[in-house]
């Protein structure tokens, strides 16, 4: 059996970051995925994909994703039902992602120059090494 999903895509808001009552920190934010084709007025459509994120990960994105972030999200789709309080029972569809990978830099954050610490793009680490251009990866 498998179950795993691979997305792109931008986050619609910032993250909500909480804590179960054992300490655990668990991480919520919503994926704006565009369709790989465009519908009949000539635009791309979206899906909005509820991410959920669990310990250290968890902390890792709330504290450096925000809103309109280009992140790739590696997880497993969970699908879970729940009563609301009036006593409906619903269900969601949600992915536990065991992976998160940012793509891009955050606009509100100046980047540094190359070996003066992390934020460059030269110099991601912030290590001062120069990472030559012809890297085959």
């Amino acid at each position: 059996m498998l179950n795993k999903v691979i997305l792109i895509g931008r986050l619609t808001r910032d993250p909500e970051l909480r804590y179960t009552a054992n300490g655990i920190a668990v991480a919520t934010f919503t994926l704006a995925v565009d369709r790989p084709f465009t519908n009949q007025q000539g635009q791309r459509e979206a899906d909005f994909i509820r991410i959920v994120v669990w310990q250290k990960l968890a902390e890792i994105c709330a504290n450096n994703l925000g809103k309109g972030r280009l992140v790739a999200v590696e997880g497993r789709l969970q699908v879970r039902s729940y009563d609301t309080a009036e006593g409906q029972k619903r269900q969601i569809s949600e992915v536990v992602a065991e992976n998160v990978r940012f793509l891009d830099w955050p606009k509100d954050k100046p980047q540094s120059p190359a070996g003066q610490g992390s934020g460059n793009i030269d110099d991601p680490l912030g290590t001062g090494f120069d990472f030559p251009d012809d890297l085959p990866f």
